[in-house]
């Protein structure tokens, strides 16, 4: 026996169907399905694909997750085969934000679509947001001021990438980077610039088929009072005068005496 097969076999039960009538829904014998039901076959992944669209639920959820452990209500609907994203609320129905801290932030990557992993994440409850999905994620850096290492940025999740705007600034999370914190630039048909906010570090590209989830900044939870340092554009402007002109001087100097 696989967990797929225990996981069909729980959902067949739980629609109370029987093996003929999920192989018909799935244009299947029933002999064949009953195959995929008692772990003697595995399925090729255009049948994957027709089971994950006949009970409503993820591939990730099918393959990886024990459906008898999960409420399958409280699970964000997303469009068919994408990840599974659990929903928490509390005794009042209240909506509760999971927050990923330093300490468990290595292990997002591979529990991000775990109801298991999300339920042992800290809750907290904002009752300010309004409807929505939340999560909460921690800062590293100096790349996103006045955010400062530490603070926890709380991000809306966003159900397609076309909802993204420029100019706002969101949690990415990827395959190849991880989990970063930008500001958008520009979105094209397959990728979106993204930069800091502290000038010194550069802009770039992430690939849209290398984001698995992206939050949109809703506030943020810090414990600093520092006063932020800012410096006018104009000063800023002046600086760079000054130490483009410097660099120049130091050229000329060294081009005299060679």
């Amino acid at each position: 026996m696989s967990l797929f097969s225990d996981n069909i076999r729980a959902l067949r039960a739980k629609h109370k169907l029987s093996q003929e009538k999920v192989a018909e829904g799935l244009d299947i014998t029933r002999g064949r399905y009953v195959k995929y039901e008692d772990g003697t076959s595995e399925p090729p992944y255009e049948i994957l694909k027709k089971i994950a669209r006949f009970y409503q639920v993820s591939l990730d959820l099918l393959l990886f997750v024990d459906v008898r452990t999960v409420d399958l209500d409280t699970l964000l609907k997303l469009d068919n085969n994408r990840i599974i994203l659990p929903i928490q609320v509390d005794s009042f129905g209240e909506n509760r934000i999971e927050v990923v801290t330093q300490k468990v932030k290595a292990g997002y990557l591979s529990g991000y679509g775990d109801p298991e992993y999300i339920e042992q994440l800290q809750q907290i409850y904002l009752p300010f947001l309004g409807n929505g999905k939340y999560r909460g994620f921690p800062v590293e850096g100096d790349s996103m001021p006045p955010h400062q290492d530490g603070d926890i940025i709380v991000g809306r999740y966003l159900e397609q990438l076309g909802e993204v705007l420029s100019g706002k600034t969101y949690i990415i999370i990827t395959r190849s980077e991880g989990m970063v914190y930008k500001r958008l630039n520009k979105k094209i048909e397959n990728s979106l610039t993204v930069s800091s906010d502290n000038f010194f570090y550069p802009a770039y590209e992430v690939r849209a088929s290398d984001i698995l989830e992206i939050w949109e900044y809703q506030c943020n939870i810090g414990r600093s009072d520092k006063q932020s340092e800012a410096l006018e554009s104009t000063s800023i402007k002046n600086m760079f005068i000054e130490l483009k002109n410097e660099i120049g001087d130091l050229k000329n100097k060294i081009a005299l005496t060679n």
